[in-house]
């Protein structure tokens, strides 16, 4: 059994609500439910943590470090365009991830469309709505048993 973390960045708890013709009508709640009963089907314990705040993403990475997390999936939400403080959080954890947006990045704002994640993720689900996290479990499941 391997622990798997997700992490969902700033205005992901509004989900559901906001900007349901972008995001969707899925709630932050429904999304973790299907996800924790996925990781119990495969055997494995699950995380999630939502924050607004940069500060405690960061801090919860490093927790990752020593917690025995051996895989992350991770939306920043806006932080993906814009933290570096982040990404060198997420490679000091050394803890493989997979990076999930629910909308399509490159049909958005040309500001969207940089990742500071993309290139040292595993992989990448963009587009498919709330099911990208559970493609990204499933992947997920897949390496760590390989």
């Amino acid at each position: 059994m391997a622990s798997i973390l997700v992490l969902h960045g700033p205005n992901l708890n509004l989900l559901g609500s906001r900007e349901p013709h972008i995001y969707g009508y899925d709630t932050l709640d429904d999304i973790n439910s299907r996800l924790a009963t996925q990781c119990a089907a495969a055997g494995h314990e699950f995380h999630a943590m939502q924050s607004n705040a940069e500060a405690e993403l960061i801090e919860r990475l490093h927790t990752a470090r020593e917690d025995g997390t051996a895989f992350m999936i991770v939306n920043f939400g806006g932080f993906t365009h814009t933290s570096i403080a982040l990404r060198d959080a997420i490679l000091a954890s050394e803890i493989p991830f997979i990076e999930v947006h629910l909308s399509n990045l490159f049909k958005r704002e040309e500001y969207r469309q940089k990742s500071y994640f993309s290139d040292i993720a595993v992989g990448c689900v963009i587009g498919l709505g709330a099911q990208g996290y559970e493609f990204a479990l499933t992947a997920a499941c897949k390496t760590l048993a390989d």
